[in-house]
């Protein structure tokens, strides 16, 4: 059998591999069916080994007091390895229970009328003088003294606090009076780090430490020598410092001297 001349010679290795493309191309899917799956917030957290209630409700930038009240964990807040935590959820409303009633004596009635003195209205104080009140209450100082090489953004994850350069081995010290709630290197990015509660409210972090010199349970006082400065987690000696109220991260320059 004879060929025609356009399949001879090098255009018969062209022919064969354009026909091979487009038997190809004609059994792929469309574009449109390769897109990935929207993304889905997380709703659970499997808890592992070295984490707190603390830790997690950090992590996912929760209040611990939510957290606890969502999976009905009372204090001490004590979670295991394993445990299935819920992040989201509505916090339950406090039970409130009826006063109990006390069997009255009956007084013996006087003629003599006593007129109670007119009741002065109620104070009325506004939420914000709370809030502001309780900002200065506690009384901050820095961790460290440093150059800042990054800054508190509000709108980016990844700058949830103020990074300080120093060096390694230099003293960390306590913002303020309060009790450490976590110390260890569970919380991914963090490096070596202790948390410390101040109040109902706020919370403050050190990251990055090379050593941790206190452990959790230890009541501190503000200016106590806490960690010594490192470069755990990252690529160069700096504190990683944040201040979170009500488990939100908060402008640390905001509340520091």
């Amino acid at each position: 059998m004879r060929l025609c001349p356009f399949f001879q010679g090098a255009k018969l290795p062209l022919l064969c591999a354009t026909l091979l493309i487009v038997s190809c191309a004609s059994n792929l899917a469309p574009t449109s069916s390769l897109n990935q799956p929207p993304s889905q917030k997380i709703q659970h957290h499997t808890v592992s080994k070295g984490e707190t209630l603390y830790s997690i409700a950090w992590r996912y930038g929760k209040d611990f007091k939510d957290l606890a009240a969502i999976n009905r964990i009372s204090s001490p807040y004590r979670i295991f390895p394993g445990q299935r935590l819920v992040l989201t959820g509505r916090v339950p409303a406090p039970v409130s229970r009826p006063p109990v009633r006390q069997a009255q004596v009956p007084k013996k009635v006087t003629r003599k009328t006593v007129v109670a003195p007119p009741k002065a209205p109620p104070k009325v104080v506004k939420k914000s003088s709370i809030s502001d009140r309780n900002k200065f209450d506690i009384k901050w100082q820095w961790p460290v003294r440093g150059r800042i090489l990054s800054r508190y953004q509000a709108n980016n994850p990844l700058r949830k606090g103020v990074d300080i350069a120093g060096k390694k081995g230099e003293s960390v010290q306590a913002a303020a009076d309060g009790t450490v709630i976590y110390a260890g290197s569970a919380l991914r990015g963090y490096g070596k780090l202790l948390i410390i509660k101040h109040s109902e409210e706020f919370l403050s972090a050190y990251a990055h430490n090379d050593k941790l010199l206190v452990g959790e349970g230890a009541k501190i006082k503000a200016g106590q020598r806490i960690a010594e400065l490192g470069s755990s987690g990252t690529d160069r000696d700096m504190l990683h410092f944040e201040i979170r109220k009500n488990g939100q991260p908060v402008d640390p320059l905001v509340y520091l001297p």
